[in-house]
């Protein structure tokens, strides 16, 4: 699964790295996100935009906004049968950006956080699925999820699911809202590649959702 991530890169980075035309958000780092916090991601409306989103998809047909909290990931293998998900995979498709995420490794002292990156340091894009709704007092409210897949080699060590990686080449391809084929769509949604990936244990204060700072990703020694 993927319940926890971070993302270290300044808004300028992010539009170079993902050829941004159109910036809707401009967030400061984040380097212990966790649910029902505020995101960005990145859609294709015409242009590539950078835009605000809730980690916690609410389908648009639910009437409990509190099931969104709930909805943080998506598995890719079940996707298309999800009622909840279904139409946005065909329609709805968005990057949430990041530069690694978090995964707990049980241990004699409990739960153990490690943080997996790509070894290049850049960030990069877990696929994802957004909704957007209006509020009762008529504000548009942006909800989304992160799918995930198995676990590649190195993420296996310590747990057996992790987000799915959309590969730079294919990043276009992902967010194409013309594009609607399910098996070309599920086709992106592979285990990335363990060689280009890199992990180490953090420090446990990750384990608090509050706790958000650079020390939250730097390597600790166990």
């Amino acid at each position: 699964m993927c319940g926890r991530f971070a993302r270290s890169s300044k808004p300028d980075v992010i539009i170079r790295e993902f050829g941004v035309r159109k910036a809707l958000a401009g967030p400061e780092p984040n380097y212990n996100i966790s649910p029902g916090q505020d995101i960005v991601i990145i859609t294709d409306r015409g242009e590539k935009q950078l835009v605000a989103c809730r980690w916690g998809f609410i389908p648009a047909w639910t009437k409990d906004r509190s099931s969104g909290y709930k909805m943080i990931n998506a598995r890719a293998e079940t996707i298309v049968e999800k009622p909840a998900f279904k139409e946005a995979f065909l329609r709805r498709r968005c990057l949430v950006i990041a530069d690694g995420f978090f995964e707990w490794e049980k241990g004699r002292k409990g739960k153990l956080p490690y943080y997996i990156r790509f070894r290049s340091g850049t960030p990069f894009g877990f696929a994802g699925l957004y909704n957007i709704r209006t509020s009762p007092e008529g504000t548009d409210i942006c909800t989304c999820t992160v799918i995930t897949t198995e676990a590649n080699e190195l993420c296996s060590q310590v747990h057996d699911r992790m987000p799915a990686i959309i590969p730079k080449n294919k990043e276009d391809l992902w967010l194409d809202p013309t594009v609607r084929d399910p098996d070309v769509l599920l086709g992106l949604l592979r285990p990335y590649p363990a060689e280009e990936m890199e992990m180490h244990p953090v420090s446990p204060n990750v384990n608090s959702p509050e706790f958000d700072s650079p020390d939250a990703i730097r390597p600790v020694i166990r």
